[in-house]
């Protein structure tokens, strides 16, 4: 039987760095009132000729070459985003062409902040079916240009950023399992005003940014998580016990902290970036991943627990033997 594994992981970060002390300038909130509610500190904001396929390409080359996997071995390639440079052609089409790579399918999966997980089940079947050896699987996105700068209890939570993995055919399982959830009826509580739909309507808007109701967003995203986690665990016959790491979406530390609870793991045993890398939806479980890969504390043979939640709304999660 053939399963995924994950060879290499990569990850970017725009070169500028804004912290909340900058934010404080720019609307009305404090360093302290973002830190207490989020657990952020800082994030990264891309630059104005910077775009989405770009970080994506810049993360993915890292995998690569930490997979040691060449550019012509690749014969998939997934990006998980809802911040696409254009509304068409896909960024994975766009990495795929600034990678020089021809004639493979390459398609974007557009799940929000549970992207990545979407996209992780999506590869993860290809490789156990026979469809591909190794894929690129990315997650990437640039918030900074859908947020109200203006409203204090969204913009002081994103960053941009991406993420990649190369998985890998294997006769040894590496993900161990895939778990994806959507539930529609949400929509309202998190999601990007104004759209392409709209244009020529009464509805139409010039400004497209993100809306959310934070205190209902955190409640379902908690109960989501411990739910999922739950789910994964008795899937696979294991205890809480026998995870090594909680690889959370970096949304909110608040949510980090009690999803660990209710699995029983202690903080040092759960990777967090939410604090320097804020909440980069799609991107934030692989560059959090990639993070703890190169600084050691994830070694091979570790057992590690995604989990992610988004608009839509999405959840996720995977069991994966590093």
């Amino acid at each position: 039987m053939t399963f995924a594994r994950i060879s290499g992981t990569g990850g970017y970060l725009p070169e500028r760095v804004m912290t909340n002390h900058e934010l404080e300038t720019i609307v009305d909130t404090s360093d302290e009132w973002i830190r207490d509610r989020s657990g952020i500190r800082q994030r990264h904001i891309a630059a104005d000729n910077e775009t989405t396929s770009d970080m994506a390409l810049s993360a993915a080359r890292e995998a690569l070459a930490a997979a040691k996997v060449e550019v012509a071995d690749i014969d998939l390639i997934i990006v998980a985003t809802t911040t696409p440079d254009r509304v068409f052609p896909s960024v994975a089409c766009t990495v795929q062409r600034k990678l020089g790579i021809h004639d493979i399918p390459a398609f974007d999966i557009h799940a929000a902040c549970s992207g990545f997980m979407f996209a992780l089940d999506v590869a993860n079947r290809f490789v156990k079916t026979g469809g591909a050896s190794n894929v690129l699987v990315i997650g990437a996105e640039i918030y900074s240009r859908i947020l109200d700068w203006s409203d204090r209890a969204t913009c002081v939570l994103f960053g941009d950023g991406a993420g990649a993995v190369v998985l890998q055919a294997a006769e040894e399982a590496g993900i161990v399992s895939t778990h994806i959830h959507s539930n529609g009826k949400h929509e309202e509580l998190l999601y990007v005003s104004g759209s392409v739909g709209d244009r020529g309507t009464e509805r139409q808007s010039d400004a497209a940014f993100i809306k959310m109701r934070g205190n209902e967003i955190f409640r379902k995203a908690v109960a989501a998580l411990g739910n999922i986690a739950r789910e994964t665990l008795a899937g696979n016959g294991i205890t809480k016990s026998d995870l090594s790491w909680l690889v959370p979406h970096q949304a909110n530390l608040r949510i980090i902290s009690a999803t660990a609870k209710k699995l029983c793991l202690p903080m040092e045993r759960v990777v967090v970036t939410v604090d320097q890398h804020a909440n980069t939806s799609s991107a934030s479980i692989p560059l959090a991943l990639d993070v703890a890969v190169r600084d050691g504390r994830i070694k091979r043979g570790d057992l590690l627990l995604f989990e992610a939640f988004g608009a839509g709304l999405t959840w996720g999660s995977a069991l994966v033997k590093y």
